[in-house]
């Protein structure tokens, strides 16, 4: 489990943005780490302020003493409700480059934004910024949806056996140490509906599907046990079912308040894709979403 040492949380003063500051500062709190509270000035809506107002600067200057002011009362806020340690830095530029910029400046562990309430929530498409960032981040990045009321306390993992869900696996751990893991893995029987095109009989095709069973049950086991988990800090969930509904319906019916998820890009030299998995459970979940690096930062 590697600690977390910075959370950097990026703010535009929104009560969205205001709860996943409020989660950040938690998270920094838990975890004995320092938060970093980042705003960002559009450089383009403050050119065009400076275009129509020729070289008078007063407006932009006022507007640049209230953005850090707002800074300032924000961290004060969190510094007085947490405990924790926050530094503020405003910014000048596009969101999408100076918070990715800042994250690799300040090694931020985790990246937490907003997911910019019920609008986003249902919306969450291309183009927007928030999965501009999400795809561009080399970071974890946390999207808070929920008023925190304390600590996560069920967290859904969803792994595929592959390299990257040993990594998940320690991902949530270092969010959510004190958290109950579920380890999911939604399984299909290879080439089912070309078996039973194929006339294969039921109970043959039931063998195949408990062999399946049996196969992630197995795997589940191992991952876990390398994880170095114990018996009573997981649970295993192996539905067949398609991955992104079985991660919904399961984040609800087993009470979890957080996903940890990979982003699911094919490419290993492109990290810039979401995977289809990743971008249904952003859209649809309940709950925040931890969506991991595709490569160790």
């Amino acid at each position: 489990m590697t600690p977390i040492r910075t959370v950097l949380a990026a703010t535009d003063f929104s009560d969205p943005s205001r709860l996943a500051a409020q989660r950040a500062a938690r998270l920094a709190s838990t975890s004995g780490a320092r938060l970093r509270l980042a705003h960002v000035l559009s450089a383009s809506a403050l050119a065009q302020l400076e275009k129509l107002l020729g070289l008078d600067t007063s407006v932009e200057d006022k507007l640049i003493r209230q953005a850090q002011q707002a800074l300032e009362t924000l961290a004060a806020e969190l510094r007085e409700a947490h405990a924790v340690i926050v530094e503020s830095v405003l910014l000048k530029g596009t969101a999408l480059e100076e918070i990715t910029h800042e994250a690799e400046q300040a090694e931020a562990d985790v990246l937490v934004v907003g997911a910019r309430g019920a609008g986003l929530v249902r919306h969450f498409l291309l183009g927007s910024t928030a999965e501009r960032l999400l795809r561009k981040s080399a970071r974890p990045v946390l999207v808070v949806k929920q008023a925190p009321q304390g600590p996560y306390q069920r967290v859904l993992v969803p792994v595929d056996f592959s390299q990257g869900s040993a990594r998940l696996i320690g991902l949530a751990r270092s969010v959510a140490p004190g958290a109950h893991l579920v380890l999911l893995n939604a399984y299909e029987v290879p080439f089912e509906g070309k078996l039973r095109f194929a006339s294969v009989d039921e109970a043959t095709i039931e063998g195949y599907r408990m062999s399946s069973f049996r196969s992630a049950s197995l795997q589940l086991q191992a991952l876990a046990a390398d994880a170095g988990l114990k018996s009573n800090d997981w649970t295993p969930c192996i539905p067949r079912a398609d991955p992104s509904q079985a991660i919904i319906e399961h984040e609800q019916a087993l009470g979890c308040d957080l996903i940890v998820i990979g982003k699911q890009g094919q490419s290993m030299t492109e990290d810039l894709l979401l995977g289809s998995v990743t971008k249904h459970v952003l859209v649809e979940s309940a709950g925040d979403v931890l969506v991991a690096a595709s490569k160790s930062a």
